[in-house]
């Protein structure tokens, strides 16, 4: 049999999860399969994937007309789609989580993005869907937005886990280690336990290299008269995100051996591990698996699409790759600086916050209008 070398990324530290959810592979038996088989240990879904998987499909018909039947408004239905799918995936993960002693088995589901810049709808939408759906080994996606830091703070406090997502620049993933650490902290504080709360700090990768390559490409079609500017603007193409992810895992390690970490590690806490998220290549002149290879390391989540998932089984080179070059991640980071570069990375990752939560509002909205369509249709005239 061929080696599947997602199996061998174990032994370095990190988890595969599965970025995707559909009915379809859970009816199947194709994701009891990848759990039991193909080497993954947990879910991220977002409103982008839950779109793709109900739009126009009809395994969901028969429950939709069941709630058209009891009346049910159109968010309704979604969330008792949703959170049917997101359930029965936590049974099948439930094994994972209980053999890595919480540390893995983990289905993310994510508030809806309409309220990603309020605090208290975040908290509040949070504590509902932890209740309603009812898995120990859910977690809640939370946008890591400046109103979103608060809300995963409270819902650490409350015994909630938490998947902190759309984080893009090392100074977000910071923030939303210490927001993690405050709610850890905060639940302390009230005499609770902590040792059974998990949380990861999704920091995404190949929007960043999308995003900084085409101010690169833009700036090269406008011609170059300097070989050695040009040389320096190519050196920067799909590495940034790369290098950017390696910085934010030294201040994990920064963070971990900090005094206050080490109190709350003594009292059972569990380090909220990196994920890094939007891994799938998106220039194909770019090795398809390089956002799984060059990222390998302790304590870790990297969360993959089904075409990488089956091209990282197929031909990753898996070693500890994460800790790597790591003085030459600085560099280049600190090289967009230079005036014939001149990227402002600050500008970047704002801009891509912006458009991540508006690429989850706008299939959000989609799935809410093919849902209206559909309850037209199904609805007993």
């Amino acid at each position: 049999m061929a080696t599947n070398h997602l199996l061998e990324i174990k032994q370095y530290g990190q988890s595969i999860w599965l970025d995707n959810l559909t009915r379809d592979i859970i009816q199947s038996g194709e994701l009891k399969d990848l759990v039991e088989n193909q080497g993954v240990s947990g879910i991220t879904s977002n409103p982008a994937i839950f779109e793709k998987a109900i739009a126009g499909n009809v395994i969901y018909d028969a429950d939709i007309e069941a709630g058209v039947r009891a009346g049910l408004p159109t968010d309704k239905i979604y969330e008792s789609l949703v959170f049917a799918d997101i359930r029965n995936a936590c049974d099948i993960l439930r094994p994972a989580y209980e053999a890595s002693n919480r540390l893995d088995g983990y289905v993310s589901i994510e508030v809806p993005p309409t309220i990603a810049h309020d605090t208290e709808a975040t908290i509040a939408a949070a504590r509902r869907y932890f209740q309603e759906i009812g898995r120990e080994n859910l977690m809640i996606k939370i946008p890591g937005t400046e109103p979103g830091l608060p809300a995963v703070e409270q819902v650490i406090a409350d015994g909630i886990n938490v998947n902190i997502t759309l984080l893009f620049s090392v100074e977000s993933y910071v923030n939303t280690a210490w927001a993690y650490i405050q709610g850890l902290e905060k639940r302390l504080a009230e005499g609770k336990d902590i040792s059974r709360i998990a949380s990861v700090a999704s920091f995404f990768l190949s929007r960043i290299d999308s995003n900084i390559d085409a101010k690169i490409d833009a700036k090269l079609k406008k011609g170059v008269d300097d070989i050695t500017v040009e040389a320096k603007l190519k050196a920067v193409k799909g590495k940034v995100a790369i290098a950017n992810a390696k910085i934010a895992y030294q201040e994990y390690k920064k963070i971990i051996r900090s005094e206050r970490w080490q109190a709350l590690a003594a009292k059972g806490a569990k380090v909220q591990r990196l994920l890094w998220a939007s891994t799938s290549t998106k220039d194909p002149n770019y090795r398809d698996v390089m956002y799984i290879e060059e990222l390998i390391g302790r304590d870790t989540v990297n969360t993959v699409p089904p075409a990488t998932i089956k091209a990282c089984a197929d031909h990753c080179n898996v070693g500890e790759s994460l800790e790597t070059d790591v003085d030459k991640a600085y560099t280049l980071i600190e090289n967009l600086k230079d005036p014939d570069i001149n990227i402002d990375l600050d500008n970047v990752m704002d801009e891509l916050l912006v458009e991540g939560i508006d690429k989850f509002i706008q299939p959000f909205q989609s799935l809410m209008n093919s849902l209206e369509e559909k309850i037209k249709v199904l609805s007993p005239v």
